[in-house]
């Protein structure tokens, strides 16, 4: 995985020139995320997803470890109790539970409520694909603390408690540290999780709340003083059950792209602004000192030291927008402006002396477009699904600090069918997927497993006159480091005439990626693709053909 691939010659062009990095990313692994298919439609919905995603070449699956979902009937009290209205044996065994529970050991916890994740790692193990724990709240009642009445609507993810959050996070790391042995069915060890994050979109008010908080008269930022001391309890907590980050990947972050400039309790904050006050850095760049200092927690690095983090994770999404028009607010962080992340991450960290570990590389674990169709009233047509994804693709690959880019669903979320059909309420799930509701295959699919772009350079060859074309791609679906070759193929677009091969085959690197520059042996207008050939001349499989344009 070490080797490293040639960049592009010439600066390459889809509708607007793209500069070739001077060193892409050759390790950019491959994330899927479908908490759908891979936690709540059963353990066979999770086989068949985690075979398909294994067929398009997914390396690793990110999955939601929901603290409440965990902890689901380990402590309930009198008044829970109550309110379920149990009795007799039930009532019992409520009450046994709730005191023999302790926060840290995964074996006082509802057996069952383990099951979910305990078969995804032991399925995902025998697919070859690699696991990758989102720890995050919201978390049990008891876990949070109690939100003020006119904020009720935000009582599951009110101020959750630390130290509760540092047992949870030592529980599950416990319990997958690769030595721990299932209580149920075969009693056998239980495969060992070595890829983490702490938190999910901590400057938003879903995940976490209040985002800003009256104090003293005035507005303050208050999401990023509670993720700070989330992600340092959290650590100790993974730390104490064996993992670290010397031999774990465990990443902080995981920040939704986009927010709002209203200062309220509900509003989600823009990620560069999340990150500034996370660092205790004002709007001008500056340090917070005195009581500005004072109010937001800046003496939490002190306390508690540096956030302990080998990577800073992103949710790179831009709407409906193509993936190179970046959002207008300049706090803002998505697809287009991503190479900003790394810069902004640098200066805080240099800020805080690193406080903020320095030289963070960058993980994307969300992206997607939702399609129109199905929903009706929001996405990208089918055919742009496809050629944002992998547009997106290339631009995280282009960016050496990158070492993933991830798609978020396999498949489309069913509608809520509680609602009127077809209204936006109706619709109100998600349509990101490479495969709609009924198992058909968007052209997205196709793009996922051979993503490929022809770059129009607006060169010619001095020698035929042809024009020079900058061709990138991945075979994504061959397993990893295996030793293969792209072929270019070419046709006039008139989808008849035979694709024929250009250049020679092109070695992939270790992770399926390929790039060089190649001829049109015809004038314009016409059709590129890359393909798998087998010996005798048969094509095994090809992408989506493109002009480049």
């Amino acid at each position: 995985m070490s080797r490293t691939i040639r960049t592009l010659i010439l600066a390459l062009a889809v509708g607007a020139v793209l500069a070739p990095a001077a060193h892409a990313s050759p390790q950019q692994t491959s994330i899927m995320m479908d908490d759908d298919l891979l936690l709540y439609r059963g353990d066979d919905v999770a086989a068949r997803a985690l075979a398909q995603m294994k067929k398009l070449g997914v390396d690793t699956v990110r999955v939601t470890v929901l603290w409440s979902v965990v902890a689901e009937n380990a402590r309930l009290s009198a008044a829970d109790i109550k309110r379920l209205k149990l009795k007799g044996k039930f009532k019992s065994a409520a009450r046994r539970q709730a005191r023999q529970f302790k926060g840290k050991d995964p074996g006082t916890y509802p057996e069952r409520n383990w099951d979910r994740y305990d078969n995804l790692v032991r399925s995902a193990a025998n697919n070859g694909i690699r696991v990758y724990f989102n720890l995050t709240g919201p978390g049990p009642s008891w876990a949070h603390e109690k939100a003020p009445k006119k904020f009720r609507s935000l009582r599951k993810t009110w101020k959750p408690k630390l130290g509760a959050f540092k047992e949870f996070s030592q529980a599950v790391g416990r319990r997958y540290d690769g030595t721990y042995k299932d209580e149920n069915g075969e009693k056998d060890t239980i495969p060992r999780v070595s890829f983490w994050s702490l938190w999910n979109e901590p400057n938003q008010a879903g995940w976490l709340s209040p985002q800003w908080e009256r104090i003293n008269g005035r507005m303050v930022a208050a999401s990023p003083a509670r993720y700070r001391k989330l992600h340092q309890f959290g650590y100790k907590g993974l730390r104490a059950s064996g993992h670290n980050t010397n031999r774990d990947i465990i990443l902080m972050g995981e920040t939704a792209p986009l927010g709002s400039s209203r200062k309220t309790e509900k509003s989600p904050m823009r990620p560069a602004r999340f990150l500034r006050e996370l660092g205790c850095l004002g709007s001008n760049g500056r340090t917070y000192k005195g009581k500005s200092a004072k109010i937001r927690d800046c003496n939490d690095f002190e306390r508690r030291g540096s956030l302990k983090a080998n990577g800073y994770a992103h949710h790179p999404y831009t709407k409906n927008l193509p993936p190179r028009v970046r959002d207008k607010h300049s706090d803002s962080l998505t697809m287009a402006n991503i190479n900003e992340l790394g810069t902004l991450l640098d200066r805080v960290s240099a800020k805080t002396r690193g406080g903020i570990p320095t030289d963070l590389k960058l993980f994307m674990t969300e992206f997607g477009y939702e399609t129109k169709p199905p929903d009706p009233f929001s996405g990208v047509s089918l055919l742009d699904q496809a050629k944002f994804n992998t547009i997106g693709e290339y631009q995280a690959f282009q960016n050496p600090r990158i070492l993933s880019q991830a798609q978020f669903l396999l498949r489309d979320v069913p509608p809520l069918r509680k609602h009127t059909k077809n209204t936006k309420a109706y619709w109100f799930t998600y349509q990101s997927g490479l495969f709609h509701l009924s198992g058909t295959e968007k052209p997205a699919a196709s793009a996922y497993a051979l993503p490929f772009l022809a770059f129009d350079s607006k060169q010619t060859d001095p020698a035929t006159g042809g024009a020079v074309f900058g061709i990138w791609g991945q075979l994504r679906l061959l397993a990893n480091d295996v030793a293969a070759n792209a072929t270019i193929q070419w046709r006039p677009k008139d989808a008849t005439s035979p694709w024929r091969a250009v250049g020679e085959p092109i070695p992939i690197n270790p992770m399926g990626y390929f790039q060089a520059t190649v001829v049109a042996p015809g004038p314009p207008p016409y059709e590129w693709r890359s393909a798998i050939v087998l010996p005798d001349g048969t094509v095994a499989a090809a992408s989506r053909g493109t002009t480049g344009d």
